[in-house]
């Protein structure tokens, strides 16, 4: 099998921006394994893109069927949403792919596919950005959800701690203040990996 890269990091650390930009780049050869989530659709976003949508009942299906790699469960302010990896027979062997996810989901697919065959790409950004950076992607929502923006703020405080991040075996981290400069030390780590670096 080859390699899945797992791209996480506090929410507005600018990992949509850094995981199309990656897939954008041939030279990489990266394909995605498109996650599953019960949460609403936000404006600009496709079914079968960024995630496949689906509701509770979808859920219990694939969990009935012992097909969810790894899961998690958000008690939002708008209710509970999951999101969820599902082995659907997409994924093929011998291909590099990249997902977005969260510590625990990296622990997750390690677990599954095997350590030499996840590669952690942890992003960091300060939180007086971060905060600012969801703010704004928020403010253009047709229905901006203010309330769920913190509660995620704070959330990833305690997700993403120092603490959490060691004791996954995380030692990189990238920082995401200059997109160009932060991508191509990412490509660099990537194909570094990919030699056996």
């Amino acid at each position: 099998m080859g390699k899945i890269i797992c791209l996480m990091g506090k929410s507005a650390v600018g990992k949509d921006s850094v995981f199309k930009r990656l897939l954008e780049d041939r030279s990489l050869g990266l394909r995605t394994i498109v996650p599953y989530t019960t949460r609403p659709i936000r404006d600009g976003e496709h079914n079968g893109v960024e995630y496949y949508f689906t509701d509770e009942v979808g859920y219990e299906k694939y969990k009935g069927q012992g097909r969810i790699i790894e899961e998690r469960l958000y008690h939002t302010v708008l209710g509970p949403w999951r999101y969820f990896t599902v082995d659907d027979g997409r994924i093929e062997a011998q291909a590099d792919y990249i997902v977005i996810g969260t510590l625990e989901a990296y622990l997750r697919l390690r677990d599954y596919f095997g350590r030499g065959k996840v590669l952690p790409i942890l992003l960091e950004v300060d939180d007086g950005i971060r905060l600012q950076r969801a703010l704004d992607r928020e403010r253009v929502q047709e229905h901006p959800k203010y309330e769920e923006l913190c509660r995620r703020f704070l959330a990833d405080s305690e997700d993403f701690a120092r603490d959490n991040i060691a004791a996954a075996g995380i030692e990189r981290h990238f920082v995401n203040e200059d997109l160009e400069q932060c991508l191509e030390e990412i490509k660099d780590y990537i194909r570094g990996q990919s030699n056996g670096d």
